[in-house]
């Protein structure tokens, strides 16, 4: 009896997960103007380092793909090793509604991307910037040459290999 109950279950269990599955995969986004895509699971990266910026009320998160990670354990991010894809995830400032002392991540603002290929980015310094905005993860400038604007920003970290993220020390 449970055989034949299972049997017919089957297809069923089947469409179920195909429907899970997909409402749950990555959704494809636009690639940003100078041909940068993102990076498919790095929702499943660790976390390098977080930081508060008080100029734009803005939480962010940084994470790191496994070169980055691995790089920023050993301490080797002086230079940042080719293949590395840091991410950053940025939302607004929102007070906790439980615990009004508390900021907690509001509204997305926009997700960002930093790869390192001194080959292919020479003329940023060796890294590849992309932007992309809101949760409909709209791709950011108007055109390919948007990364100098990225890196004439990032230009005070110059001494970090143009990487203003701090990864966290832990014990």
């Amino acid at each position: 009896m449970l055989n034949k109950t299972l049997i017919k279950m089957t297809p069923l269990c089947l469409a179920l997960t195909f429907v899970q599955t997909a409402q749950c995969g990555e959704t494809t986004v636009q690639a940003a103007p100078n041909g940068i895509e993102i990076p498919k699971y790095y929702k499943n990266w660790r976390v390098i380092g977080v930081s508060h910026r008080t100029d734009k009320n803005s939480l962010r998160v940084i994470l790191g793909n496994s070169v980055a990670i691995e790089a920023a354990r050993s301490g080797n991010t002086m230079p940042w090793p080719n293949g590395t894809i840091l991410a950053k995830l940025v939302w607004k400032d929102t007070q906790h509604s439980q615990f009004p002392a508390a900021t907690v991540p509001g509204e997305l603002v926009h997700t960002e991307f930093m790869i390192k290929d001194t080959g292919k980015y020479q003329a940023t310094r060796g890294w590849g910037f992309a932007r992309w905005v809101g949760m409909e993860q709209k791709p950011f400038g108007e055109n390919a040459d948007f990364g100098q604007d990225c890196l004439a920003c990032h230009a005070p970290a110059k001494d970090t290999d143009y990487v203003f993220t701090r990864p966290v020390e832990l014990p």
